[in-house]
């Protein structure tokens, strides 16, 4: 990256530090710095943009649509803006929002379109994040601000069509594990992120077991 470049991905990591302080949904400015650095390790091993990397990275949370009510241009109306505020060119501007509109998991089965290798790289920066112990932790994090049950035996899991219908869900946080979580695995992208999921997945799937056998008064 140039100096201009470093100093727009500088402010726009000030500027989004400065907007997710505090937050408590485990879509914080600690979630956002882990992906941004994340994907910067992962951008060393793939002929890419680091600079469209970083920014995509930084912003890809800007405006989830969860918390939008499902609107998923939101995040890149609002990254568009922020980086046209900060100067950057309109090529770089294009490719992050693109990057921001598509990074989200839509559903089980809903393909990915991530046409960008920046975007993929970004993509399972942002999945690693949700899996694993950290996983594990925000989406206990999540569910808890959505007032949503830990488990509910009786309750079928649903591999979503279409995004409208993952949005729509309002399944426990055990569920969430079988209806996104522990697919990520297959869904990343890139070598590099690949192998780091194999073992975070196992973390997901031993943690599982534990949590049932308590469950059952058994461990």
């Amino acid at each position: 990256m140039n100096t201009t470049q470093q100093e727009i991905v500088n402010k726009t990591a000030q500027f989004i530090e400065d907007k997710f302080q505090g937050e408590g949904t485990g879509h914080d400015w600690h979630h956002i710095y882990r992906v941004w650095k994340s994907a910067e390790n992962i951008a060393k091993t793939e002929d890419c943009d680091p600079y469209i990397v970083s920014l995509a990275a930084l912003l890809h949370d800007i405006a989830d649509h969860k918390f939008y009510d499902g609107d998923l241009l939101e995040g890149s109306r609002q990254a568009t803006k922020l980086l046209t505020d900060l100067g950057a060119d309109e090529d770089t501007i294009s490719k992050v929002a693109d990057i921001v509109k598509r990074v989200s998991f839509k559903g089980a089965k809903v393909k990915d379109e991530m046409p960008s290798i920046e975007g993929k790289v970004v993509q399972d920066a942002d999945r690693l994040d949700a899996i694993g112990a950290i996983g594990i932790a925000r989406a206990f994090a999540y569910g808890g601000s959505k007032h949503r049950l830990l488990y509910d035996p009786e309750e079928n899991y649903e591999m979503h069509d279409t995004f409208d219908a993952y949005h729509k869900n309002e399944s426990s946080t055990i569920a969430h594990f079988y209806e996104k979580l522990l697919l990520l695995k297959d869904r990343m992208h890139t070598n590099t992120a690949k192998q780091v999921a194999e073992q975070r997945h196992r973390v997901m799937e031993d943690f599982l077991q534990q949590f049932y056998g308590e469950w059952e008064g058994k461990k």
